[in-house]
């Protein structure tokens, strides 16, 4: 039997509280991807701890929190607005040069080069909650036990696997794009932009070798702490905590989870988006914040997109639950 076969066997026999068939089948991955997704999740810690001695006594400067809060955005949006909305979901079309430019943009925040993230969500996306879905939090079953290590395994341990998603299926769309190819290629050289910038901005702003230092902890590596685990708790926490308005396919459990909403530019709106993956309005109803949707409706008013799949009130009405 094809490992495709087997795959859609064991989603027809899930029942949807068990742990997924296989779920305790590990292959670690590979010495290089292992000692990389390390030191990416522990060497922003440590900076952390090296950036609160330094600033004990001290305080943390403006331009630090200003060069954070700056890249922050900047990386944070090109993975929403960039690889989430635009390339792997179609939400608009875009020029050109915006699409390049939001490919960069995100390749800047370290979660992968372009193409495999387009992959691996749109993969999410096809077994959402079921087996076949690399990072749901439901893997080990809906017991307290098995949500704990799900939950575990949706935010960073799926990382560790050796759970290949294959482009070919998953984004052939963009595997044929020269300018993406160019962009997944340059994925290291642009991970070491994104610490040298800061690093040489600080430098410049203060006129001092301590001052590029901080910036390269706070608006660097810190910053891409943040902005990791603020993914990839979308990924784990908005699959099991919050709201669940609008209908979803069996199995999905996607949550709409507020507290999170402005750190992630709007992506906690989980189960709204998970309703209507092409939307590009993911915050659909009143007082749900979704700065990504503002970017690209300004983008819009410059005409720099166009195709924009805006939310449609009566398809909105006949999706929610109850």
């Amino acid at each position: 039997m094809s490992i495709d076969n087997l795959a859609a066997e064991r989603r027809q026999d899930y029942d949807g509280t068990s742990p997924f068939p296989g779920a305790e089948e590990h292959v670690p991955a590979g010495r290089l991807q292992i000692g990389l997704t390390g030191a990416i999740v522990i060497v922003p810690f440590a900076a952390l701890a090296v950036a609160i001695f330094l600033a004990w006594g001290r305080g943390i400067s403006l331009t630090d929190l200003a060069l954070a809060a700056g890249l922050y955005v900047f990386t944070g949006l090109g993975v929403t607005v960039g690889f989430h909305r635009l390339l792997t979901h179609g939400s608009f079309t875009a020029k050109p040069w915006l699409r390049v430019a939001l490919a960069v943009a995100g390749s800047m925040g370290f979660q992968g080069n372009v193409i495999d993230w387009v992959a691996v969500h749109r993969r999410h996306h096809a077994f959402t909650d079921r087996p076949g879905d690399p990072h749901s939090p439901y893997r080990y079953g809906t017991d307290l036990r098995g949500q704990l290590r799900g939950l575990a395994h949706a935010h960073l341990g799926w990382l560790f696997d050796k759970d290949t998603t294959p482009v070919e299926r998953y984004a052939p769309d963009l595997a044929a794009d020269p300018a993406m190819n160019r962009v997944a290629r340059a994925f290291p050289a642009l991970c070491a932009l994104s610490l040298a910038l800061p690093f040489a901005a600080g430098w410049a702003i203060t006129g001092s070798l301590y001052g590029g230092l901080t910036a390269f902890l706070w608006a660097g590596l810190i910053r891409v702490a943040l902005l990791q685990h603020v993914t990839w708790s979308v990924n784990s926490l908005c699959h099991v905590i919050g709201e669940r308005p609008f209908k979803t396919r069996r199995h999905d459990r996607s949550t709409n989870l507020w507290p999170l909403a402005l750190l992630s530019f709007g992506e906690s709106w989980h189960n709204g988006h998970h309703s209507e993956p092409a939307c590009a309005r993911h915050g659909v109803d009143r007082l749900q914040i979704d700065p990504s949707a503002g970017l690209i409706r300004l983008f819009e008013r410059f005409g720099w997109v166009s195709n924009v799949h805006w939310p449609e009130r009566d398809r909105l009405q006949r999706r929610r639950a109850g």
